[in-house]
């Protein structure tokens, strides 16, 4: 028997803030827990660029490395430990204080030897370096 005829009924409701904070905590722990992958394994395509050739300026200083790991300042063999570059660079600089160092490093050079003149160069003090590069033919 229904003695409560009249009588409203009330509709149930949905309370959605525990709902919103169960979502919150699984996104913090996704983002914890996620692994990024490391840049050493993507496959990097580097851009070729186009310049006209610049003009021979005696305020830069020259630094040409072979395949072998030899290194020519201003056409004098020197030294690839970071310190005899280092100083071989200060003395091809002469009295200017901050020169263009530009780096030409063989296409089958090791990278450890372009980083090893760009360390002397900042031994040296000086700031700017720029790479050489060639057209493709």
């Amino acid at each position: 028997m229904n003695f409560r005829r009249g009588a409203q009924r009330e509709e149930p409701e949905m309370n959605l803030v525990p709902m919103i904070d169960v979502l919150l905590v699984t996104i913090i722990f996704l983002v914890v827990t996620t692994t990024y992958s490391k840049y050493s394994e993507l496959q990097i395509n580097l851009p070729t660029a186009e310049a006209n050739q610049a003009s021979d300026r005696p305020e830069q200083i020259n630094v040409a490395i072979t395949a072998q790991g030899r290194y020519i300042v201003n056409r004098t063999p020197t030294s690839g430990d970071p310190a005899i570059l280092s100083a071989e660079l200060k003395r091809a600089a002469g009295g200017n204080p901050d020169p263009m160092i530009v780096i030409n490093a063989d296409a089958g050079s090791n990278f450890q030897y372009v980083v090893d003149a760009m360390e002397a160069a900042r031994l040296a003090g000086f700031g700017r370096i720029t790479f050489t590069t060639q057209q493709r033919r």
